[in-house]
Parts: C-alpha cells; sequence; structure tokens
C-alpha cells in the first residue's frame, strides 16, 4: 500500500512553510502507511569543503561525544544536531571515507544520508507521531519527499523505512513492488554499491546511484530504470536541485501531480496536495505510464 509525498518549491519565498506542508500532506496519508514514516528535506546547504550526514541509532548513542571524537580524528571543525533518534553532523570533507570511520567507531550506526543539503529522519509509528517527534513543522527548505508505510515485503523498523539513500544527495520513495531486486542487488553490490537493508526500495536507490555514477544524468537513467526495474512502482526522486516521478509501463499504484506558479507536488491522493496554498489554480493530472517528469537539475 504506502503513501509517497513531494513538494518542489519554484518559488523561495514558501521556503519557510516547507515542513508544515510536508507534515499535512503525510498525515493525510496515514491510513496507505501506519507502521513508520520518514522525509527527505533538502535545506541549509553546507560549503563544497563540508558534508552533511544524517545519522540514526537503535543504540543509546552520546552524539557529541561521537562529534569531538571525529573533530579530533579530522583534525577540524565537527558541528552535532540531534534530532529525537536521530543526529546530523556537519564535517569537513576529506579524502578518507567519514562513513567508514563513523562504522568503525561503533557498529550501531547508520548513515542514512550524505550530502551538502540533503537530510533524512525517519522513524517507526504513526506519520502523526514521527510529525511530532521531529518537529517537522518547524523545519524550513526547498524541497522535499516524505513516505508512509504498510510494510508488506521487510520488517517494521527505522532501517527498512523510506527514504533511501545510496548518494550523495540522492534519495527516493517507492510505492510498489520490484520482482527483480534480488538479482539487481547482487549485479549492484558486485559493482560497488553498498546496502544496509534487503529492502527492495533501497535496491531501486542502489540502482539510480550506480546509473548517475556511470555518467547518466537522471533523466537517462530514469529512462533506463523503465526497462531494468521489473514490478509496478511509483517513484519520487530527489537531489540536490531537483525533484522527478516515474510510474511503471502498467501505471497500477496511484499517483497525482498537481502544479502552480510557485509549487509543483505529487502525492499517492489527492487529498494529500488539497489543502496547499493555491491549490484551487493548479494543474492537476495523473502522471503517464513510463514518463519521467522532472524539475529542477
Amino acid at each position: 500500500m504506502c503513501g509517497i509525498v513531494g513538494i518542489y518549491h519554484k518559488n523561495s519565498d514558501l521556503n519557510r512553510s516547507l515542513g508544515s506542508n510536508l507534515a499535512s500532506m503525510l498525515i493525510e496519508l496515514s491510513d496507505r502507511g501506519p507502521d513508520s514514516a520518514g522525509v527527505a528535506i533538502y535545506r541549509d546547504s553546507v560549503a563544497e569543503s563540508q558534508i552533511k550526514l544524517s545519522l540514526h541509532s537503535s543504540a543509546n548513542i552520546d552524539w557529541h561525544g561521537l562529534g569531538n571524537a571525529l573533530s579530533a580524528h579530522l583534525d577540524g571543525p565537527v558541528s552535532v544536531e540531534i534530532k529525537a533518534s536521530h543526529a546530523l553532523l556537519v564535517a569537513p570533507k576529506t579524502e578518507g571515507s567519514v562513513k567508514q570511520w563513523l562504522a568503525d567507531y561503533d557498529k550501531n550506526i547508520r548513515t542514512m544520508s550524505a550530502g551538502t543539503s540533503i537530510e533524512i529522519f525517519k522513524e517507526k509509528g504513526l506519520p502523526r507521531e514521527f510529525v511530532e517527534q521531529f518537529e517537522l513543522t518547524n523545519l524550513s527548505g526547498t524541497h522535499a519527499l516524505g513516505h508512509t508505510r504498510m510494510a508488506t515485503e521487510s520488517a517494521v523498523t527505522t532501517e527498512h523505512s523510506h527514504p533511501f539513500s545510496t548518494g550523495m544527495d540522492l534519495c527516493l520513495v517507492h510505492n510498489g513492488s520490484l520482482s527483480n531486486h534480488n538479482r539487481l542487488r547482487r549485479q549492484l553490490a558486485d559493482d560497488g554499491i553498498d546496502f544496509q537493508t534487503d529492502n527492495d526500495s533501497e535496491v531501486a536507490a542502489g540502482y539510480l546511484m550506480w546509473r548517475l555514477r556511470e555518467g547518466d544524468t537522471l533523466q537517462t537513467a530514469l529512462e533506463q530504470a523503465i526497462e531494468d526495474l521489473d514490478g509496478f512502482y511509483t517513484l519520487a526522486i530527489g537531489t540536490h536541485d531537483g525533484f522527478a516521478v516515474l510510474r511503471d509501463p502498467i501505471a497500477c499504484k496511484p499517483a497525482v501531480i498537481a502544479e502552480t506558479d510557485d509549487w509543483v507536488a505529487m502525492a499517492s491522493e489527492f487529498r494529500a496536495i488539497a489543502h496547499l496554498p493555491g491549490v484551487e489554480h493548479a494543474t492537476i493530472w495523473e502522471p503517464e505510464p513510463a514518463t519521467v517528469y522532472s524539475w529542477g537539475g
């Protein structure tokens, strides 16, 4: 089942309302996904010499102690912001792998995202509880994706929840099921793509990261995905400065897009979009099967 949402601001004056709009979209789709919720928000870009990481651990972690240890290791400043069960770290970008250092520091730490602007938060429980726990309504940003999950193919855990990010500032949310994800996972793992769960949606994210690494644009990567991803799906994809939507060739999973001069939004159901400011002036349509829709970079 599951519910997915996305919103992309064309007008920066709306950035302050991103979190509150995203929160209400998630809550509207609670009955499509009562097991967990998650968001990827693009905001507060760091300098090119830095990297921003979203971290999670099911164990008790002294995040500020971790930040101090990483700062000493890198011989540079590391900032730490705790967000409920997650933490945001901003650290100097080095030739060495900060992600590997984190894994060696504590095996319970999972890197949810890495990049210059992306932040990923996800957790078990009802979407309304998630919104309150992470104070989502207080967050601003340029664009975002969200997901409400009904677990049908893997366990109800934070790690199996969406969004999934497998590359710098790249993330994906997915409604549907892939039939060839095990074969693709093996192929991608042989090509150096790292997976943290057995969720088929993470395979789709890894596939896109691989295509981009091989030199594709997001447009061409998604066009090739139509050939390579077997199953039924609606995908919403975020990049540092862009947003895209793709449905499979049969398009049995629901989706609707609405666009105004100020924003574009998508959701599994229109009721998640109906509250957005100016929606009465929006152009509204159901995305065609096997057709890439994209905005921004």
